[in-house]
């Protein structure tokens, strides 16, 4: 079934700039040229607006998301629930149809890409969780897992460095169910893509192994773009790149120009875009055959949804243990009381000897491979430092063992983290990616984005602090501790030993709409006996002294990490010379915060002022907890190239530094 008529592609075209005008806001310029390509995809896609989470259905990717005005526009008119006044109701507040397309927030939209070329590397995660849950799950006489994914884009996506990455990746993996739908219309904010792009886009696409095709009228053949489409699902080995030629703004008096991008054309020139093209019809109009063709494709694609449900049940019945586990992934199900870290990871809590926390995890990921089957993910290239693959799972993902859940992700640490949320969006997997701490600059912009979404991805960091010693500055990690907490939705965790790092991942993986970083450090660290699941509340009291005059302690030391051990040993001292102090863990500040004032109050008594908090990074954030009266030992400036102990003994972090600093807040 496909929905081609020249009416529906018009309707598509006028329901957008319209919505742009009335907001006064947006973009109206792609979807007068994108809206052929957009419909003759939508019609021939496989999905059902009466269920936009069938599990089989078609992935699409707007990447190009300031062109959001036409996904809703699709949106309405091929069912969804996204009405007419949602569409009238473009970007204004507190509406279905936001600015840039969001997860969660409007039916039918698969992912959040926000900033351009995310969206790519978003395609690819779908894509690649399609093909692995198929060789998982798939038998051969009942394929339950088969469906494509396809990306719009513009020159804009792929002018952004996170596009290529993801473009070489999936090109290696051989993602054939993979398709983009290049709206190459010359054209950007500034001018042309000349002044700035000037690149054979196909032929770079070919270097990576992609198919590669071109429609050379997008604005007019629809029979092209239809019969592009089909093409490129014929191929099985490669991904798929169509560039589609358009022209922005296409039938506006401002057609072919930067102005047409992100500015309103005005209802002269929309009534000027209507004159040209033939359209009668008054605003938001969706006229009855439009309307008929659409609900005769409803009907397809709705019995399409039933025969896979017929297929899936049949499938329950044939393949029960296979079912079990289908249903177990897609539901997220994790063994019963998962956070008691003593009766699933007893045996690692039970080794005393000092660790670094990677290794710590390490050892705790082993455990989570045999425990939670839906576990997927690797690193940028850093397997073997990150300590993180898992050695039963066997050789890594490939297009010729595309059973592998540990994942080959190539140095490139943005497309890996929006590839990850991709996975999680799909459903069915829950993904982990791994770096080095500092390369979490190359990351954040798609971690925000799942804080955002809501998707519960889990980022292994390690190498956290100036403990990373030789390698020197450049890759020693200072302001990413801050950083990372400043992001909203988003944990960040940095255990002390083996039992927080056990209870970090409980965190990480029991958390459903939020995702997590594990900052772990490199040096050996020591087993404190106190730790464990207190991480689940944030901050926690491992050691306490109380004055015998004042019934409370003379100081609060604070720390998270690596530095928790500092802490710990200056209490003794401490203590030798009349000083009562209170040692607390502070592992994920986040966690803490969401407690409630009772339990901060707890930890964190108003009458005791001297305060100090310990940590190898910037300052920024501990003085929440310290208040005017505490202070902190902290990172001013970068690290230093020389072994970790010489370093942090340069920076100030000792024990005998520590206690130093909190006799003289007592006095």
């Amino acid at each position: 079934m496909s929905v081609v008529h020249p009416n529906t592609v018009n309707t598509l075209r006028f329901l957008s700039v319209e919505a742009v005008q009335k907001a006064n806001s947006g973009h109206p310029g792609l979807p007068m040229g994108a809206a052929p390509m957009a419909c003759a995809l939508w019609g021939s896609m496989k999905h059902n607006p009466k269920n936009p989470a069938w599990p089989d259905r078609d992935r699409f990717v707007m990447s190009a998301g300031h062109g959001s005005a036409l996904l809703y526009s699709l949106l309405h008119v091929f069912g969804y629930d996204v009405s007419l006044e949602d569409v009238k109701d473009f970007r204004q507040h507190n509406s279905k149809t936001p600015g840039h397309p969001e997860y969660g927030h409007t039916p039918g939209v698969e992912i959040t890409t926000g900033p351009l070329g995310q969206g790519i590397a978003n395609g690819v995660g779908f894509a690649w969780a399609e093909d692995y849950l198929a060789a998982k799950f798939n038998k051969p006489d009942m394929p339950i897992v088969d469906h494509y994914t396809y990306v719009l884009c513009g020159d804009g996506c792929l002018q952004e460095g996170v596009a290529a990455e993801a473009v070489s990746l999936a090109g290696t993996l051989g993602l054939g169910k993979l398709i983009v739908l290049y709206d190459s219309n010359g054209i950007t904010i500034e001018g042309s893509t000349d002044l700035a792009f000037t690149e054979n886009v196909q032929a770079r696409f070919a270097a990576c192994g992609w198919d590669v095709r071109e429609v050379t009228d997008g604005d007019r053949d629809l029979p092209g773009i239809c019969a592009a489409i089909e093409a490129a699902k014929k191929v099985t080995g490669k991904p798929s790149l169509i560039e589609i030629k358009t022209t922005i703004g296409f039938g506006a008096p401002n057609a072919g120009t930067a102005s047409a991008h992100g500015s309103p054309f005005g209802d002269a020139g929309i009534e000027a875009a209507k004159k040209a093209l033939g359209w009668p019809h008054g605003a938001f109009t969706v006229p009855e055959d439009v309307k008929k063709e659409i609900a005769t494709w409803q009907t397809a694609m709705q019995s399409k949804e039933n025969d896979w449900n017929a297929l899936l049940a049949q499938y329950k019945t044939q393949y029960p243990a296979d079912f079990a586990q289908w249903e177990g992934w897609h539901g997220d199900t994790l063994p019963e009381d998962f956070a008691d870290i003593n009766k699933y990871f007893g045996e690692i809590l039970a080794d005393e000897k000092p660790l670094a926390t990677r290794v710590s995890s390490e050892r705790v990921l082993q455990r989570l491979a045999q425990l939670v089957p839906q576990l997927i993910g690797g690193s940028a290239d850093l397997a073997p430092s990150t300590n993180s693959w898992m050695k039963e799972r066997g050789p890594g993902y490939s297009k010729e063992n595309p059973t592998g859940s540990n994942l080959h992700f190539g140095i490139r640490e943005h497309a890996m983290t929006a590839i990850a949320n991709a996975m999680c969006a799909h459903g069915g997997l829950r993904p982990y990616v791994a770096g080095f701490f500092v390369f979490s600059d190359y990351m954040k912009p798609a971690m925000r984005l799942s804080a955002l979404m809501g998707l519960p991805v889990v980022h292994i960091m390690t190498h956290d602090s100036i403990g990373v010693g030789e390698d020197g500055p450049t890759h020693q990690p200072v302001e990413q501790l801050a950083s990372l907490r400043t992001i909203p939705n988003f944990l960040t965790l940095r255990p002390c030993d083996t039992a927080e790092t056990a209870a970090a991942w409980v965190v990480a993986l029991t958390g459903k709409s939020k995702p997590t970083a594990l900052v772990l450090c490199r040096q050996p660290l020591p087993q404190l006996p106190e730790t464990g699941a207190g991480l689940y509340k944030g901050a926690y009291i491992l050691k306490d002294s109380a004055n015998p005059a004042t019934g409370k302690p003379d100081i609060l030391l604070l720390a998270s990490g690596s530095e928790v051990e500092l802490i710990y040993k200056a209490q003794a001292i401490l203590l030798d010379g009349g000083i009562h102090a209170r040692v607390i863990s502070v592992p994920c500040m986040e966690l803490f915060d969401a407690q409630d004032a009772a339990y901060k109050e707890s930890v964190l008594p108003g009458a005791v002022r001297a305060r100090l908090a310990v940590e190898a990074a910037v300052p920024f954030g501990w003085h929440k907890y310290t208040g005017l009266d505490g202070d902190v030992l902290a990172i001013e400036g970068f690290g230093a190239s020389a072994p970790a102990a010489k370093v942090f003994a340069e920076k100030g972090l000792t024990v005998d530094n520590v206690v130093a600093k909190a006799k003289r807040l007592v006095k």
